[in-house]
């Protein structure tokens, strides 16, 4: 048992600044560029990342902070904050019967100030996974295509790299709503 203790200490060390690959050894990011990046995910995988439900949106959540808004069932959309809450859907989707196996408030006791930080031992930001550095970013899962994911979960986030379509994209429950990059 000790030794279980040693090695989980020993990982959540090593973790506390250094860039974090999800799916394998070698991520998305260019070898060149890997100083660059906290978190990536593992190119190939078909799969996005989910963001949390949520079904009473924080009234003063950190800045950058992003969520499924799941207040209404029928008329969900995935929000970030910066100051105020920015619709990113821009329609609404449709995540009742996801919202049924999912824990209520009354089913789940959390524990404040529970999180896992990436990138600093401490943070002041309130979330559940906390990106935290000055000069380091994330790397959303890449996809060629979101038909290519198959039964995507409300809330998910994946980067569409397809030539001519490079972009954004996030799954409200319902549609895809997609952010391409304009040039000026």
């Amino acid at each position: 048992m000790k030794k279980i203790y040693i090695a989980a200490f020993t990982i959540v060390v090593a973790m506390i600044n250094a860039q974090v690959i999800i799916g394998d050894a070698v991520g998305t990011a260019p070898a060149n560029q890997k100083g660059s990046v906290l978190l990536e995910f593992a190119a190939g995988q078909n799969k996005g990342m989910v963001l949390p439900y949520v079904r009473t949106m924080p009234s003063t959540p950190t800045e950058g902070t992003i969520a499924l808004d799941a207040t209404s069932g029928t008329a969900a959309r995935v929000k970030y904050f910066n100051g105020s809450w920015i619709d990113l859907s821009g329609q609404d989707g449709n995540i009742t019967s996801a919202l049924a196996s999912q824990p209520t408030s009354a089913q789940v006791t959390e524990v404040a100030g529970a999180k896992t930080i990436v990138g600093s031992a401490t943070t002041s930001a309130d979330g559940v996974l906390v990106l935290e550095s000055a000069s380091k970013a994330m790397i959303l899962p890449t996809v060629e295509d979101v038909q290519n994911v198959v039964n995507p979960a409300p809330g998910m986030m994946v980067y569409v790299n397809k030539a001519g379509s490079k972009r954004l994209a996030v799954f409200n429950g319902t549609r895809w709503s997609f952010w391409k990059a304009t040039t000026n």
